[in-house]
């Protein structure tokens, strides 16, 4: 237990031993006590892990330069509690081809984060996180998901204690060893992204024994509750866990100075239609592509701003002072809905369904249709999705169906997901408010409605078929996607951000 005179004795140590400023450049940063010892943790950290070794300067070479880059790491109360440096390669003067071949370095999703957090509410485990000092790793990270062998369980094809969970539930042989009740019983999950590592376990000597075993192999710079993780704050409380960017969210509003400005009750006017505007006032391009970076990001917590978001950032090219109006508005929308968060409560099931809608034809410049899915696992929303379709669709029951089947594909990434979990899927259910669309996946003939619809667009019929998938009618009023797709009026916006899971937990 920590009391207030205790949190307060933190607050000042952090103060004492920590600076407050940013330094812009090498320079500014010598002149400050704390950066300089940043720095050389830094430079310390490259000898210690050997990692370079001076050579000569080869001839007709590209020369690749450094920079040093500076932050300050902060909790999820805004205090900062470390000063990082670090030394990179301007990789930006490399050429393909010449200076590099194509890399892949495997993270994970965001959408798998949230995925993890509905594990550990269907399991009812706490989650911990780490941070390994140094990304200068000696071994290539093959998998995103990694999951502790069952005690006792030994398989010359899989020596080492580390593996993906597929391998131990879905192979024949393995499941001659042991019963997948035995696997369950002691259950450890690690999701890595990049330098930074979730994990948890049904047990939780056994978490503490992973976080120990990683200790001795990497010098880690934070152990501990997952509180704060790539700018997401992470309750996890008695009955559940809530999910918010509401420190992120407080930065951005005063970012663009508008925490003092008027509040609205929603991000967009019903009326609203956004155009290019090819006759309004041109605004700075830099200053609005910065609103939408900012905004974009925010989305990965707040799909009430997914659409509208989505909408001001296709004029990116060529902004109007229309355009900057309308997102203002969604910022200051935000600044009177800052704590809003998803909330992921304990007592939910591990079944995924979506909810798939579609506003046909609702661009007014080029007539093309904006479609939109809720993704949920139980009461769990871990996924959504806004976008406007790259081609015209010629009827209202053609985008429902083109919608439906854009939302299987990531049903199946998901079900894939859980897979690795140990968790495995039945048939999941697609909610559309469109019969026709519903009647045309369940009906393999070609006639009159469907001719028109590119064959590319037709495999949902085999996941029908073979009940990897079902589409059932939902009520237009319980439409919960519309929220993703058009702008509502207050009482049926304020009404659907309920539905979909966002809510104020105190």
């Amino acid at each position: 237990m920590v009391t207030r005179r205790q949190s307060k004795l933190n607050e000042l140590s952090y103060v004492c031993y920590t600076s407050q400023i940013e330094p812009k450049n090498v320079e500014e940063a010598l002149n400050d006590e704390a950066w300089i010892e940043a720095l050389n943790e830094e430079l310390n950290q490259f000898s210690r892990t050997d990692v370079w070794f001076l050579v000569p300067r080869p001839k007709d070479v590209n020369f690749i330069g450094t920079k040093w880059i500076f932050k300050n790491k902060m909790d999820e109360n805004g205090m900062i509690v470390r000063n990082k440096a670090r030394l990179v390669a301007q990789g930006f003067k490399q050429i393909e081809g010449i200076d590099f071949d194509e890399t892949f370095a495997p993270i994970a999703r965001l959408e798998s984060i949230r995925i993890l957090l509905v594990v550990a509410c269907v399991w009812k485990f706490k989650l911990f996180q780490m941070d390994v000092k140094s990304a200068f790793l000696n071994k290539i990270l093959n998998e995103e998901v990694y999951v502790e062998q069952p005690k006792g369980f030994q398989d010359p094809k899989y020596p080492n204690h580390v593996y993906r969970l597929r391998k131990a539930l879905y192979e024949g042989e393995l499941i001659k060893h042991c019963s997948l009740e035995d696997m369950m019983e002691v259950f450890l999950v690690a999701q890595i992204y990049v330098d930074n590592i979730v994990f948890g376990s049904t047990s939780c000597e056994c978490a503490l024994d992973f976080a120990k075993e990683m200790k001795s192999e990497f010098e880690m710079s934070m152990v501990g509750e997952l509180t704060y993780f790539l700018g997401f704050q992470v309750k996890q409380l008695k009955n559940g866990i809530f999910l918010s960017q509401s420190k992120y969210a407080r930065e951005l509003v005063k970012k663009f100075g508008l925490e003092s400005t008027k509040h609205f009750r929603k991000p967009m006017p019903t009326n609203l239609k956004l155009s290019k505007d090819e006759l309004g006032k041109r605004v700075e391009e830099t200053l609005y592509r910065s609103m939408i970076g900012s905004l974009l990001y925010l989305t990965a917590s707040r799909p009430d701003i997914a659409f509208s978001v989505g909408v001001c950032a296709r004029s990116q090219a060529c902004p109007k002072e229309s355009h900057l109006i309308a997102l203002k508005r969604i910022i200051r929308y935000i600044t009177g809905t800052l704590e809003l968060g998803l909330w992921y409560p304990f007592d939910t099931h591990s079944d995924v369904a979506c909810y798939t809608d579609a506003d046909w034809a609702g661009n007014v410049d080029d007539r093309k249709s904006t479609v939109g899915g809720c993704f949920y696992i139980g009461n769990c929303l871990v996924a959504w999705m806004s976008k406007k379709q790259n081609f015209v669709l010629l009827s209202i029951v053609e985008v429902e169906y083109i919608a439906a089947d854009s939302c299987c594909s990531q049903l199946l990434w998901i079900k894939q997901m859980l897979k690795d979990y140990g968790i495995d899927q039945g048939t999941m259910v697609v909610f559309c408010d469109n019969t026709s669309a519903i009647n045309i996946s369940k009906n393999p003939i070609l006639h009159s409605r469907t001719k028109h619809i590119d064959i590319r667009h037709h495999f949902i019929r085999d996941l029908v078929e073979d009940k990897v998938v079902s589409l059932e009618y939902v009520p237009t009023k319980g439409q919960i996607v519309d929220i993703l797709t058009k702008p509502l009026d207050v009482s049926r916006f304020e009404s659907l951000r309920k539905s979909i899971g966002l809510c104020i937990v105190n």
